[in-house]
């Protein structure tokens, strides 16, 4: 697995913590970083992505609320809920093309959640990338 692709998951893992948790992303990115062994541009870019989507959480969980029609965010699983914020702040940055953050999304949520999940996500952000 590249380093994009590690930092993106634990990006995704220190979301989903801190709001499990009730915790900073902080710490939470701490937690994760002590069992792994790292290399530095790894953790930084994992930083940059956690960070970024959770101050732009609220943004997030309101695209998604618009976009997951009949579909509350209480109902929407954490793993998945974490992913589609992850996801939904790279597409605002658009320093990647959309493809390769939809591929990326799509891809942890089959591997942490479901093949429903990756359909449901992938369903999401091309919504998101249309409107």
């Amino acid at each position: 697995m590249g380093k994009r692709s590690t930092s993106r998951r634990l990006a995704m893992q220190a979301i989903y913590q801190a709001e499990v948790a009730d915790t900073t992303i902080e710490t939470a990115l701490q937690n994760l970083f002590a069992a792994e062994k790292l290399i530095p541009a790894t953790e930084k870019f994992a930083v940059e992505l956690a960070g970024q989507a959770w101050a732009e959480r609220a943004e997030s969980d309101r695209a998604i609320t618009k976009l997951s029609k009949d579909w509350p965010l209480d109902r929407l699983g954490r793993v998945d809920h974490s992913i589609l914020r992850l996801a939904l702040c790279e597409l605002r940055a658009g320093e990647l093309p959309a493809s390769v953050v939809i591929d990326e999304a799509v891809e942890m949520a089959k591997k942490y959640s479901s093949q429903e999940a990756a359909k449901f996500i992938n369903g999401i952000l091309g919504g998101y990338l249309k409107n």
